[in-house]
């Protein structure tokens, strides 16, 4: 998110972030959008008994600010058919792999970095997508590289991961969207 706002205050990214959402009270990007002056709200899955429910709280808060693109970053609770569908092709999420390798149900945070370093993989990255009804299964719109070094931990290759590759096509694929270079 961090990214997304330097860009977007320093004019490189022709986009402005109208809302932050987050699911979880503690999270860092409230405080983030705090400290610049951007609308947050917090909305916790487990205060709304149907998906339905929690997808039209958001739904209503993301109409409210006018909000054509949705950027999923660090945002762990699914969404439903009915909010992709209203926002089809107009939700993009950045995983810390590169599709289709460690994504899907079960593959999110570190867990991400541990699989790739059990496995012994040599190149990792990340990867930017649209969001679609499936876990990671939604059309590719940007993926980078990031070799893994041979004394890794899962937490120094998410660190660099994030660095080189995440924040780097994160802005990228907002400015392509917003410049209406995505179809």
């Amino acid at each position: 998110m961090q990214a997304l706002i330097d860009a977007a205050e320093s004019k490189t990214l022709a986009a402005e972030i109208t809302a932050v959402i987050s699911s979880n009270p503690s999270a860092y990007a409230l405080e983030r959008a705090k400290q610049h002056d951007i609308v947050s709200y917090c909305v916790k899955r487990r205060d709304y008994i149907t998906q339905d429910s929690y997808d039209k709280v958001l739904f209503d808060i993301l109409n409210q600010r006018h909000v054509d693109l949705v950027v999923l970053a660090g945002f762990l609770p699914l969404l439903g058919p009915a909010f992709i569908s209203a926002f089809e092709r107009r939700v993009i999420n950045v995983h810390p792999s590169l599709i289709p390798a460690f994504c899907g149900k079960g593959y999110y945070g570190i867990k991400v970095h541990e699989a790739a370093l059990a496995r012994g993989v040599k190149v990792t990255g990340a990867t930017v997508h649209f969001v679609d009804e499936g876990t990671d299964s939604g059309p590719i719109i940007l993926q980078k590289a990031v070799d893994v070094k041979d004394d890794d931990t899962p937490e120094s290759l998410r660190k660099r991961v994030m660095e080189e590759a995440e924040w780097v096509l994160l802005s990228s694929a907002v400015g392509m969207f917003a410049e209406g270079l995505l179809k």
